[in-house]
């Protein structure tokens, strides 16, 4: 799929848009934060990339568990919950990080407040949902970029409207350069799994997403040897998931089990795979078998060296909510090649107004 950029300006920018931040001397790491940081993913694709020139100074997680995990990784505690952080107690940083949750925006009444004369724009459009955090700290912080990530079906939400409210947040309110795409890990990981990248510049700067190389990855390479009974199904559940998986296709509907393809890819890891593994089994005799936490973390691209320090289930919540780890490594390092090489002429592909037609 072809990236877009929005390049569209506008003079609504807050008093925060028109101050400097500082810019990176030559050698001096680049600092990033990790917001809505899970078990750290993103951190971890951020500092293989940088090579030990990246550097992290503020985290943020809501939930224990994954705090947890973070922490016995990365050594630090992330901050509890974004919502209740003020932005003037984040430190100053190169770069913003967020693998927001989707959540509904509510845009009724912006043309009433515009007919009225109110104040509206994103503090109106986007209070109450965590985009809202991500833009307040953007706004109030000013780093040079920032990286965004969710899932693909972002850019249909309540009919497109959803988009349309960040998109115009980000360029139009806070005056960023604004990249966008759907990109697919297939190629790095045997998971098929799409996510929308949104990468901002607070300066006009020419960035490509990168191509993805194909590394022609096989499902039975992230298997391990000797795998515990545990994760064998059940008669009673595998017995439950063919019958459901034929009842809805005599209704002509694709719902079931996934049984994976050991020489291809399998399907989206999600966070309910803690349930009953449906839609990744290996085949294992009569009964096929869940994946492990190991094998989950390897399907999201984590290193073996990377501890998993809780129960099953919330490993399973863990990987599956996180981000495939060599794709937004790619993603970085061009990112910080962009950051490094600044160039001032920017080809515009397409702006706001365009992409609203």
């Amino acid at each position: 799929m072809a990236q877009t950029v929005i390049t569209t300006k506008t003079k609504q920018f807050s008093k925060n848009t028109r101050r400097a931040v500082r810019s990176n001397k030559k050698n001096e790491p680049f600092t990033f934060i990790d917001l809505f940081a899970g078990i750290g993913g993103i951190r971890l694709a951020f500092e293989n990339a940088g090579a030990g020139n990246v550097r992290c100074v503020f985290s943020s997680e809501w939930d224990e568990k994954a705090q947890e995990t973070y922490e016995a990784n990365f050594g630090e505690e992330p901050a509890g919950d974004i919502t209740k952080i003020k932005a003037e107690d984040i430190p100053d940083h190169d770069i913003l990080t967020a693998g927001f949750p989707c959540q509904p925006f509510s845009i009724a009444g912006v043309s009433k407040n515009n007919a009225l004369g109110n104040e509206h724009g994103f503090k109106h459009a986007t209070q109450g949902t965590l985009f809202f955090d991500v833009a307040r700290i953007i706004d109030k912080k000013r780093p040079r970029a920032f990286l965004l990530e969710n899932v693909k079906n972002l850019q249909g939400h309540d009919k497109g409207k959803t988009f349309k409210v960040i998109r115009k947040t980000l360029e139009d309110e806070l005056g960023y350069y604004v990249y966008f795409k759907v990109m697919d890990a297939r190629t790095m990981v045997p998971q098929h799994r799409e996510r929308i990248y949104m990468v901002g510049f607070r300066e006009p700067t020419n960035f490509e997403f990168p191509e993805l190389p194909n590394l022609n990855p096989k499902v039975r390479e992230i298997l391990e040897v000797d795998v515990p009974a545990k994760y064998t199904l059940t008669d009673h559940l595998w017995e439950y998931l063919q019958n459901y998986a034929a009842k809805h296709k005599a209704k002509g509907n694709g719902f079931g089990y996934g049984i994976a393809d050991l020489d291809g890819v399998t399907r989206t890891l999600s966070a309910r795979y803690y349930k009953d593994g449906s839609e990744i089994l290996i085949a294992n005799g009569k009964n096929p078998r869940r994946l492990t936490p190991r094998e989950c973390a390897r399907l999201m691209g984590f290193p073996d060296s990377f501890r998993i320090v809780c129960s099953d289930t919330r490993a399973y919540k863990q990987f599956g909510n996180s981000v495939v780890v060599p794709v937004v490594q790619q993603i970085a390092n061009k990112m910080l090649e962009s950051l490094r090489n600044p160039q001032k002429e920017v080809h515009k592909i397409s702006n706001y107004r365009l992409l609203e037609k």
